[in-house]
């Protein structure tokens, strides 16, 4: 039973226990999402690296543009594996990239912005795994965006399996799923965190609002409750204030 990390260090390595499970299990498309504010990916992603260390040059790393896959090569000068950048080309680009000698592959960090590109790599990867850390490829900040490419990112988000997934709210909660558990929702209560509810889904913002309050919505066995008010009215207090401030 996986219990909340106390640091981001603790959150990585359950990450990589839960990916691990996902993989062994037959899981072919996962996804990692650390969601802290301000967080450095390249050090997030170093930690992760060690998940893929018997596949030695059989692994494969992307970076979301060619500047981060650069600024990787040189921190990482060592590494067995090749670095490349997701970008934006057409398709030949892409079966350019990906060969048949490679095993696994990680993406790190993709935006929405390089969907359609990565969807054509993940056609060239086939039925080889891959693990997408930290992606932001459901960013509604985007400017422009049309219906036809929301409707290509939906379809290809759809294919790929939440392994792990940890994000506090405000201090006062945090949803964390590890496979192969159920979805979580923890509450703080006195100085400390406790499970309140599992589910067999990944929460909304509305049921997550409920699930603070001290409401179940449809939770799947056993569902406690803190009896607390919702979090999130607190937490968006303190950021407008900030904002006026």
């Amino acid at each position: 039973m996986p219990q909340l990390p106390a640091t981001l260090e603790d959150a990585i390595a359950q990450s990589r226990e839960a990916t691990k499970a996902a993989l062994d299990d037959g899981y072919r498309r996962l996804q990692v999402e650390l969601l802290f504010p301000e967080l450095k990916v390249m050090p997030i992603a170093e930690q992760f690296l060690p998940l893929f260390a018997e596949y030695g040059d059989k692994l494969k790393v992307f970076f979301a543009d060619a500047g981060a896959a650069a600024l990787a090569k040189r921190e990482w000068s060592d590494v067995p594996f090749k670095i490349l950048d997701v970008g934006t080309g057409r398709a030949s680009n892409a079966e350019q990239k990906i060969e048949p000698e490679d095993e696994i592959f990680l993406f790190v960090t993709p935006t929405s912005v390089e969907v359609p590109q990565l969807e054509k790599l993940c056609e060239q990867i086939g039925d080889r795994p891959f693990v997408i850390l930290n992606p932001r490829l459901e960013d509604s900040g985007v400017v422009g965006i049309g219906y036809a490419a929301r409707q290509t990112r939906q379809r290809f988000i759809s294919t790929i399996e939440s392994c792990y997934y940890l994000r506090p709210i405000f201090e006062e909660a945090a949803v964390l799923r590890a496979y192969p558990e159920l979805w979580e929702v923890w509450v703080k209560k006195d100085d400390d965190y406790e499970k309140v509810v599992d589910l067999g889904k990944k929460p909304s913002g509305d049921e997550l609002d409920m699930i603070i309050a001290g409401g179940d919505p449809q939770a799947e066995g056993e569902g406690k409750t803190s009896g607390k008010k919702p979090s999130v009215f607190k937490g968006l207090q303190r950021f407008l204030k900030a904002l006026s401030s």
